[in-house]
């Protein structure tokens, strides 16, 4: 059914709102990566044949393909209330799925199997009760309702307000909850730069990275003498543990497809593109259903909504290229060519994609354009700080109790993130610290838990807020391995361009390499901070530019961890193998020569009856000894 006209938008829209009222009950399943990795497709189809079967007492609407009429309509004839069984995207709450979400109680059940299925069906859906055992449950208190839950009660969920909440593969869904409005008003309010200038006064930066304004950008590229421009996407996200992007285009696809529509709109391009890695299979899928879907209705394609704007969208997958974050790599990557970043100027917004102006953000971004349209920039810039308006999505793991993704106003402290959201550090250990932003972030330790998060109080500690990932570490991480770790993720990373990047990091990840193993020296910290400053300073792109700071942050901050390292040999937490240093403990040692008997090399000696004592310069730091101690006489050295 295609739209087209204003009043054909507005009567869809108010159509899926009266289906949407008639749903007596609406199951949502998450079927976000996660939950489906955990089993969640199989709970979906245990719903649906559970539905069938009680389709005789309470009318059922199946999943996304059925779940309303072309024209946006209910499915069921007459029907004044039936059950949902809907697909929905990722909750959030990743450290508890699989997720089902019951509507209209807003009970939340956690870590559900395909056999609790029955019970959910016979007690909440026909009687209205909840499960006690699958609900959350906090310091002994059980909370029934999702909003309730300390997890989801400390957030503010603009960006992912709609992920869990709708069917992520149908558009009316997103039309009930007032989709496409925005372009609506766009198209039939405002002119193509008074929208400009509202993302401009509304102060909207980048969630992609290095903040930059967006308005300023759009700017740019409206003023183009070059009449032929595009509007591209970046949802590669390639830091580890981020899925923020991804999320989004799993779970509300249409919020970022209609941000780039109104952005075409804005600047004069026709035609944009979705840059995707290939990793996200699902991801990708959702992208395709939902823009054909939006073809369907008219919403892309040529003269949208009866008007003179036609856009085009396409989706193109990239091949997990790290550097393709950066714009002018992603540009290139998208026209065929090998991803390297060239030098500028031009920039993007003058000569981007196929040499033409080119409007670039990433997923996060764009799912912010339609309500800054809808709300005005006021509204906008009256939540987070003054200079980092709106909320910022962060996907929080590693040693914390609530890993998942988050939504919260800029300038959210750490200490809100990781106590009141996260619930605090796993098996009680203590806060050690977060490496923020990916391998392009930096680390941030306990006295920094009460600096707020935005752009510009993370850039004066040397860190930045990037794609958003957060990895939280405790007491027992080796910072030096992390730094390790994260260099060794760059170095493979580094598309070899310039030299700086492709031979500093290089030899950075040697020097790294060197002390875990137990062959550094003092010298070698010099090096890497004389290495690490040349790079930032010298590198063509970004990522070189921010390949150094975890080293350099961690340096700076737990350099006494480092000279352990180098000057006694020794790693505190025990994580670096090489330098581990196996002792007995004298009281503990019942001189039994189980130990001796077991070391493969001879590094124990002994007399029976008497504590033993392990030769250190033979020990090979095989953990044998510690492993057929009856006693546990050997540990690690701490």
């Amino acid at each position: 059914m295609k739209l087209n006209s204003r009043q054909d938008m507005i009567d869809t829209r108010a159509a899926a709102k009266e289906c949407l009222k008639q749903e007596k009950v609406r199951i949502l399943i998450c079927a976000g990566t996660g939950c489906l990795a955990g089993g969640s497709a199989k709970i979906y189809e245990k719903m649906l044949v559970l539905a069938k079967q009680y389709e005789n007492q309470i009318e059922v609407c199946f999943g996304a393909g059925a779940a309303h009429n072309r024209d946006g309509s209910c499915p069921v004839s007459g029907a004044s209330d039936f059950v949902g069984v809907k697909k929905s995207g990722c909750h959030g709450f990743c450290e508890m799925g699989p997720l089902v979400r019951i509507e209209p109680m807003n009970v939340l059940y956690i870590k559900v199997k395909e056999s609790d299925c029955e019970e959910i069906f016979e007690k909440t859906i026909r009687n209205g009760e909840p499960i006690e055992r699958l609900l959350y449950e906090m310091n002994g208190v059980k909370y029934k309702a999702q909003e309730d839950i300390p997890f989801y009660a400390k957030q503010t969920r603009l960006v992912l307000k709609n992920c869990g909440h709708i069917d992520a593969e149908h558009i009316t869904e997103y039309f009930a909850m007032d989709g496409y409005a925005a372009l609506e008003k766009a198209l039939f309010e405002m002119k193509p730069d008074e929208v400009v200038d509202v993302i401009y006064d509304s102060n909207l930066r980048g969630r992609g990275g290095g903040g930059f304004q967006t308005g300023y950008k759009w700017k740019q590229v409206a003023r183009q003498e070059e009449k032929i421009r595009y509007v591209v996407c970046n949802g590669d996200e390639g830091d580890p543990g981020a899925f923020m992007d991804r999320s989004v285009m799993e779970g509300d696809p249409h919020k970022m497809i209609e941000g780039m529509l109104i952005a075409g709109y804005a600047v004069g391009a026709q035609e944009g593109y979705i840059y995707v890695r290939a990793e996200y299979p699902l991801a990708i899928s959702r992208l395709k259903t939902a823009i054909a879907q939006a073809e369907e209705y008219g919403l892309l394609g040529d003269n949208i909504l009866g008007t003179d704007y036609s856009f085009k969208l396409h989706i193109n997958r990239g091949a997990g290229a790290f550097v393709c974050g950066e714009g002018s790599a992603l540009t290139a990557s998208i026209e065929g060519e090998r991803g390297m970043p060239r030098t500028k100027p031009p920039r993007t917004v003058e000569q981007g994609l196929f040499g033409k102006p080119t409007v670039l953000n990433n997923v996060e971004t764009y799912a912010n354009v339609p309500m800054i349209i809808t709300n005005g920039a006021k509204w906008y810039k009256g939540i987070g700080t003054e200079k980092s308006p709106g909320t910022k999505a962060f996907a929080v793991t590693g040693s914390i109790n609530n890993t998942g993704l988050i939504e919260v106003p800029m300038g959210t402290t750490l200490r809100e993130i990781v106590y009141d959201i996260g619930g605090g550090i796993k098996n009680g250990k203590q806060f050690k610290a977060v490496q923020i932003g990916g391998p392009s972030g930096g680390c941030l330790i306990g006295t920094d838990l009460d600096l707020p998060l935005d752009f510009d109080s993370l850039k004066k500690r040397g860190a930045m807020i990037g794609s958003g990932g957060l990895v939280i570490m405790d007491e027992d991480t080796c910072m030096v391995e992390v730094a390790r770790f994260f260099m060794n993720f760059t170095q493979n990373e580094s598309c070899g361009k310039c030299i700086p990047c492709r031979e500093g990091t290089k030899r950075m990840l040697e020097l790294l390499e060197d002390i875990v193993a137990g062959r550094g020296t003092p010298e070698h910290l010099d090096m890497l901070e004389e290495l690490g400053t040349a790079i930032t300073d010298t590198s063509l792109c970004g990522l070189g530019k921010s390949a150094s700071l975890p080293v350099l942050s961690t340096l700076r901050t737990f350099r006494d961890e480092y000279l352990e390292h180098v000057v006694d040999k020794r790693c505190r937490t025990g994580n670096c193998q090489a330098l581990k240093r196996y002792v007995i403990d004298e009281a503990k040692c019942k001189g039994c020569s189980k130990c001796a008997r077991n070391c493969p090399v001879g590094a124990i000696d002994g007399v029976i009856k008497s504590p033993y004592v392990i030769d250190q310069s033979k020990c090979i730091k095989c953990g044998a000894c510690e492993s057929n101690c009856a006693f546990g006489a050997i540990s690690v050295e701490s």
